[in-house]
Parts: structure tokens; C-alpha cells; sequence
């Protein structure tokens, strides 16, 4: 699916936040563990550390600081907010959502609040949500978190998935805008088909022999994938809105792995320094991914008042979604 967001009230994002747990873990105590070295995995994926949850972390304790840094730039009381999306695929447990979980912490007694699945590309699908809640005046003001602890979920002896993926949250809120910029328009799809190249066997009431609840990833399908997609769907998105890659100023792709990343933005045409890069620092933090970018290039000053951001993620499903927004910390409704 592809739209165009049309009319008023523009929707943009007035707050942004990130946590990423204390604990570093660097690629030479991954050489420790497995068969590799600082080279192999630097080589192939870009990453030289990720941060890791302590022990007694979970999902909700990654999001509530996201989200309380979020709300606090924002300038927004938690009691205002009535409408809360997170995107993860580690929630606390399969129910209470980890949502409601975040939502009772911060003092959010009356917000709808509700966890979403989509793999890494959680967090756009939930601005997305977020987005026409707040154009069709369902909601006031939103909160959306994308994170996940995918460390829980690693097989420690796996070589191909361990050295991949870190934990790690960011949350924005969203507001419908009193003057111009905000959310130009989203493209979203899914694969079920391609599903069995990235998936979590065991996890749900489907039944499996000896499923090991591991992370299971078909490396060399998955890249095919995410470097197609990544580039139609951003395409497809810049089309709809009348737009090209020329006025892209800042590119947000989902931190999964550096030769997609790079692969992306050349066959986009976009330049290395309008491309935001973190995934050497935190690996592939999921649905946390895309906001801790974001948080990355609002610190270096790369976000300013009128400039076009565009996102775009892929994940587990496999699912595909990008954003575009003309970023803007205006005056909120």
C-alpha cells in the first residue's frame, strides 16, 4: 500500500528519545565465543559493537526511558497522551502488551496502547498507525516506540545471527501540526511468502520439533531482499509524492547491515554524507533501529526545519514500509 498524506491537519514529530542498555559488546569478545574476528564481521556487515540488556531488562525497561526523553522534548505531560503504539517482536511476555505495560509506568491511565509485530520495519508501520489516528482526529497526541532485545533471542553458538544484533529503543511523539511540514506519505507491504527466511519457529501456537525459540535467517535471501526493496520502495514512495531523490536531504535506512545500507543508497543515487550510518555502534537493534538513527542525526545537527527525511526499513514477514517527512519541530495543534 502507498498514500499520499493529503490535506490537514499535517502530522509531524514535535519529540524524539532513544535508550540503548550500558553494557558494550565489542566483535573481539564475539571471537571469544564463536568461530570469528573483528575483520570478518567489520568485512561484512560495518558493525564493531552492539549494546547488550542486562539481565534483569526487559522490553518495557528499554522503552519507558525512550519514552520519557521523547515527551520530555516534545514538552508534553504523559497524561496527554491517548494513543500509544510499540513496536517490537520481544515484548515482556505474549500479554499484558508490553504497550500497556510502558503506558501504566509513564501515568498514561486512558491511552489505548497496544504492541505491534513487523519485524525491523516495526517502527515506520507504527508511525504509520500513529499518523492516521492523528489526521482523522481519533487521537490527539501519539506515542510510538520501536525497540526490541533481540539478544534474548539469539543463539550464542550461531555465528551467522550473533554477530548481527543488539538491543535498543527509541520512541517519538507525534502531533498534528498548526503550520506546514510533517509526514508527506508512507508506502508499507509484506511477503508472507518470503516469511520462512527470517523467523522465530516455536515462538507462537504453532507447534514445531525441537524449535531452540532462536533467531533462524536465511543470510543470503535476506540480503536479496532488503537491497531490492529498500530502493523500490523508497522510489515508489518519492513518486506518489511528486518528489526524487535529488530532494532528499537526510536518507534513514534501516541499520540491518552496511553492505545493504551502502547498496541502497547507491542504486538510490543518494551520496554518502546525506546517508545516516549508526549500525557500527549498535548493530541491528530491530524496530529501534530507524529512531535511534534519527535521534544519531538530530545530535549531529543534521535535522533541521524544512529538510526531507526519508526512512525506509525491512524485516521479518518479510515486511517493507518507508516514511517521508519534511521535518519540522513547529508548533504543535
Amino acid at each position: 500500500m502507498i498514500a499520499k498524506a493529503n490535506g490537514r491537519p499535517r502530522v509531524g514529530i514535535t519529540g524524539l528519545g532513544c535508550y540503548v542498555p550500558d553494557r558494550v559488546l565489542t566483535n573481539e569478545e564475539l571471537a571469544e565465543l564463536v568461530d570469528t574476528s573483528d575483520e570478518w564481521i567489520t568485512t561484512r556487515t560495518g558493525i564493531k559493537e552492539r549494546r547488550i540488556a542486562a539481565p534483569e531488562q526487559a522490553m518495557s525497561d528499554l522503552a519507558e526511558p525512550a519514552c520519557r526523553a521523547a515527551l520530555a522534548q516534545a514538552g508534553v505531560d504523559p497524561s496527554e497522551i491517548d494513543f500509544l503504539v510499540l513496536a517490537t517482536v520481544t515484548p515482556d511476555m505474549t500479554f499484558p502488551s508490553t504497550a500497556a505495560i510502558v503506558a501504566d509506568r509513564l501515568g498514561m491511565p486512558d491511552a489505548a496502547a497496544y504492541d505491534l509485530s513487523a519485524g525491523c520495519t516495526g517502527f515506520v508501520y507504527a508511525v504509520a498507525q500513529a499518523h492516521a489516528m492523528l489526521a482523522s482526529g481519533l487521537s490527539r497526541k501519539a506515542l510510538v516506540v520501536g525497540g526490541d532485545v533481540l539478544s534474548r533471542i539469539l543463539d550464542w553458538t550461531d555465528r551467522s545471527t550473533l554477530v548481527l544484533f543488539g538491543d535498543g529503543a527509541g520512541a517519538v511523539v507525534m502531533e498534528p501540526l498548526e503550520d506546514g511540514g510533517g509526514f508527506l506519505g508512507f508506502e508499507l507491504g509484506a511477503d508472507g511468502g518470503g516469511g520462512v527466511h527470517l523467523w522465530l519457529p516455536g515462538s507462537g501456537s504453532r507447534a514445531f520439533e525441537d524449535p531452540e525459540h532462536h533467531i533462524k535467517m536465511n543470510g543470503r535471501e535476506v540480503f536479496k531482499f532488503a537491497t531490492r526493496v529498500l530502493v523500490h520502495s523508497a522510489e515508489a514512495l518519492l513518486d506518489e509524492c511528486g518528489l526524487g531523490v535529488d530532494d532528499v536531504d537526510v536518507y534513514v535506512p534501516h541499520q540491518a547491515n552496511v553492505r545493504i545500507i551502502d547498496h541502497a543508497r547507491r542504486k538510490l543515487g543518494i551520496p554518502e554524507e546525506r546517508t545516516v550510518v549508526n549500525v557500527d555502534r549498535y548493530g541491528n537493534t530491530s524496530s529501534g533501529s530507524i529512531p535511534l538513527a534519527l535521534a544519531d542525526a538530530e545530535q549531529d545537527g543534521r535535522l533541521k526545519a524544512g529538510e526531507l527525511v526519508l526512512m525506509t526499513g525491512m524485516g521479518a514477514g518479510l515486511t517493507w514500509g518507508s516514511a517521508l517527512i519534511e521535518w519540522t519541530r513547529g508548533i504543535a495543534q
